[in-house]
């Protein structure tokens, strides 16, 4: 199965990848060097960064103190994001926009060859800003890299025997998951953002973001591990 990109990437970096547990500046490392032949090459990324175990962390802190709402939850995962888009910006200083789209339209013109994103507001992740990004910027598709390899037939935390899906429509990937959006929510594209990617068109194309040679395969248009969403 391949993939091919046009000079705009996409990516949806999830936040268990960068921050599983505590940082993980060995994958930091990798990814910025992984990047830079397609930069060189004149490709230009967008890269939207999970919450991660930051946000689990002052989620469950709050919540044994006081009994929080949904929205509280949502915005304590969004300022988790934000720090974790800091985090990148940092790492890819001489490369990237001084600047964080952290709501929708920060950025009106994409002007550096690395551009970070963070969570935006209350009610969905960081898969629906990816997804809206690659509408606003005239992006077909996003890559979506967190710890799914794939997409399963079934939930395979539940059922060791689910297949994967190489491909799938947004309408048969809806089937899959939750109708509604939920702080917390493990699926490979989250309710909203699914729905949004059904709307513009927009391809979700899933792999297991650790493993940087099938994530380079994939830039690369050869084949690579992972499903594909989208009609």
């Amino acid at each position: 199965m391949k993939y091919r990109f046009g000079k705009t990437v996409i990516i949806a970096l999830g936040g268990s990848i960068v921050h599983p547990d505590g940082i993980n500046t060995a994958f930091l490392k990798d990814f910025k060097k992984f990047l830079a032949p397609f930069i060189k090459k004149g490709m230009r990324f967008v890269i939207v960064i999970g919450g991660g175990a930051l946000a689990r962390r002052f989620q469950d802190a709050a919540s044994a103190v006081v009994k929080i709402t949904d929205d509280d939850k949502d915005w304590i995962g969004i300022h988790a994001t934000r720090l974790n888009a800091h985090l990148l910006r940092t790492v890819f200083r001489e490369l990237a926009d001084p600047v964080v789209i952290d709501s929708r339209g920060k950025i009106p013109h994409l002007e550096y060859p690395i551009t970070i994103a963070s969570g935006w507001r209350p009610g969905w992740s960081t898969d629906y800003v990816a997804i809206q990004i690659a509408a606003d910027y005239g992006v077909s598709g996003v890559i979506i890299a967190g710890k799914p390899a794939h997409v399963y037939e079934k939930d395979n935390a539940k059922h060791p025997d689910a297949k994967p899906l190489p491909e799938l429509s947004w309408r048969n990937y809806r089937k899959l998951v939750p109708r509604k959006w939920k702080p917390g929510l493990h699926a490979p594209v989250d309710p909203v953002g699914a729905a949004l990617g059904e709307e513009e068109s927009i391809k979700a194309i899933i792999i297991d973001g650790r493993k940087i040679k099938n994530f380079r395969d994939l830039l690369n248009g050869k084949d690579f591990q992972g499903t594909i969403i989208g009609d």
